[in-house]
């Protein structure tokens, strides 16, 4: 772009970016037609454009969505399932460092009753030794990716917070008084129902996701008759219950009430549970005494 010539000599002074105002430069933004230096310059279909017109633009943007209404990122990290790992090992570390931390935060009925109910939720990150949180975190890095890509994080850390606490909610109700249950495995169980529901829906092979569930409930049930092991299938059994059911709830949403279908079945979850809890907690403080 040329400047015309100007009687006495004098030119128009030389535009600069409009950001960098020490930078000269003659190419304009194609949208909004401000000075932009080489550093400022997006490449658009036609000439370039500036920062602040390209973001406006990406606002602006339709939001793609997954078919079961996650939100399409350009980074495909799964960032919350990376997350929970990390949650999962932090836990693990500050448990071995620290007695009173288990004994204060695992999963047992008589404290749950006398008001301690976050134990329903901090017990599903904590775990019985190096060898129970490799099983349940290795599932977690196989399982969890696929599954956040395919609904979407908040959708994603959902599911895994209800299945956890849906395998708390069945421990409290149905385990014996005086054990102490501890472990993601609720939440885990509750992807591989997760897997199982989204996968028939997008009309992928579940074989192998079946032969893993049938092989971990066995394992559940067959163990402990063998060994001295415990294990809870009341935390697994609840997780993967539950899991399933939001899954199908998220999965198969009408698409056009997806968002208010896919809430409130999150909601009524969460009621469920705190109406099992409330007649659970009222049932054992009347069993202890309590009033």
């Amino acid at each position: 772009m040329s400047y015309p010539y100007q009687p006495g000599g004098q030119q128009p002074p030389v535009p600069t970016c409009y950001r960098h105002p020490d930078r000269a430069t003659w190419v304009r933004c194609t949208r909004c037609g401000r000075f932009i230096c080489p550093e400022c310059m997006r490449s658009a279909a036609v000439g370039h454009q500036c920062p602040d017109c390209v973001g406006a633009a990406a606002r602006t943007a339709p939001v793609v969505r997954t078919p079961l209404g996650g939100r399409r990122r350009e980074s495909t990290a799964p960032v919350v399932t990376y997350a929970l790992i990390a949650i999962n090992v932090v836990m693990f570390i500050l448990q071995s460092a620290s007695s009173a931390l288990e004994r204060d935060l695992v999963l047992w009925a008589p404290a749950v009753a006398d008001g301690d109910l976050y134990r329903l939720l901090t017990s599903a990150f904590l775990h019985y030794g190096l060898v129970h949180l490799l099983f349940n975190m290795f599932a977690l890095y196989i399982v969890g990716p696929p599954l956040e890509m395919a609904l979407g994080r908040m959708r994603f850390a959902s599911l895994y917070l209800l299945s956890a606490l849906g395998g708390s909610v069945l421990v409290y109700l149905l385990s014996s008084l005086n054990s102490a249950t501890a472990g993601a495995s609720g939440a885990i169980f509750g992807l591989f129902g997760a897997t199982f529901v989204v996968g028939r829906k997008l009309n992928a092979d579940v074989r192998g996701v079946i032969a893993i569930i049938v092989l971990n409930l066995v394992i559940t049930f067959v163990i402990p008759l063998v060994s001295s092991q415990n294990i809870s299938w009341q935390g697994h059994l609840g997780g993967l219950v539950t899991g399933a059911a939001v899954a199908a709830a998220y999965a198969y949403a009408p698409a056009r009430q997806r968002n208010a279908v896919q809430a409130g079945a999150t909601v009524a979850v969460v009621v469920l549970f705190v109406a099992l809890i409330s007649w659970r907690t009222a049932e054992l403080r009347s069993l202890f005494g309590l009033g």
